[in-house]
C-alpha cells in the first residue's frame, strides 16, 4: 500500500471522527486550543491504536485464510463504508450535543468512532503494510481533521456532518474494490 492509498484510507477512516468533532464544536460557545487538542488526541490516538490491535488479531489467523484475504478485506471495507453512507443519510440525530470533554464523555465516542479502524487493521495483516508508519499516519491525519472539525463545527455548524460521513464511506468502498481488483488480477488487465 503506497502513501497516496494510505492517505486516502486515513482520510476515509477519519471522517467519522471528523463528523463527531463537528458536533463537539457545536456544543461549546467558544472553542479553545485545549478543546481541539483533547478531541484530536482522543480520536487520533484511538484511530491509531485500533488498527494495531486489528493487525495483531488478523496476523494471528492469517495463515488459515490467506487464500481469501482479499475477499475479507473487500468485505470489511464494503460493510464499514456502507454503514458510514447509511449513517450519512439517516434522519436519526441521536447524537446529543455533549459539551463535556471529560474522559467519561470522550472515551466512549473515541472507541465508537474507531471500531471501523479495528477492522481495517485486520485487513492490514493480509496486505503489504508497514504497520507502525501506517498507524502513525492514520493517527496524525485523524488528529488534524478532528482538531479542525471542532473549530469548524463551532464556526459553521452541523451542515457538513453527513457529507463528511458519506465521503468517508465512499472512499472506504473504493479502497475495498481496489484491493479486490488488485488481488484478483483484474486491475492489471485493465491498466
Amino acid at each position: 500500500m503506497g502513501i497516496v492509498e494510505l492517505f486516502v484510507l486515513a482520510v476515509g477512516l477519519a471522517m467519522d471522527a471528523f463528523a463527531v468533532s463537528i458536533c463537539k464544536g457545536l456544543s461549546v460557545t467558544k472553542v479553545s486550543f485545549k478543546h481541539s487538542a483533547i478531541v484530536g488526541l482522543y480520536f487520533g490516538g484511538f484511530q491509531a491504536a485500533m488498527p494495531l490491535i486489528g493487525y495483531f488479531l488478523g496476523a494471528s489467523f492469517r495463515d488459515y485464510i490467506e487464500s481469501v484475504d482479499h475477499w475479507i478485506a473487500f468485505g470489511l471495507l464494503l460493510i464499514i463504508g456502507a454503514n458510514m453512507i447509511r449513517e450519512a443519510f439517516s434522519k436519526d440525530d441521536d447524537e446529543e450535543l455533549d459539551g463535556s470533554f471529560s474522559v467519561k464523555s470522550m472515551l466512549p465516542i473515541a472507541v465508537a468512532t474507531s471500531i471501523d479502524a479495528l477492522a481495517v487493521g485486520v485487513t492490514f495483516a493480509f496486505l503489504n503494510v508497514r504497520i507502525v508508519p501506517a498507524i502513525s499516519f492514520i493517527g496524525v491525519i485523524t488528529f488534524v481533521l478532528s482538531a479542525v472539525g471542532v473549530k469548524l463545527g463551532n464556526v459553521v455548524g452541523a451542515k457538513y456532518k453527513s457529507k463528511a460521513e458519506f465521503v468517508g464511506g465512499v472512499v472506504l468502498i473504493i479502497m475495498g474494490i481496489k484491493i479486490l481488483l488488485e488481488h484478483t488480477g483484474i486491475l492489471d488487465k485493465i491498466f
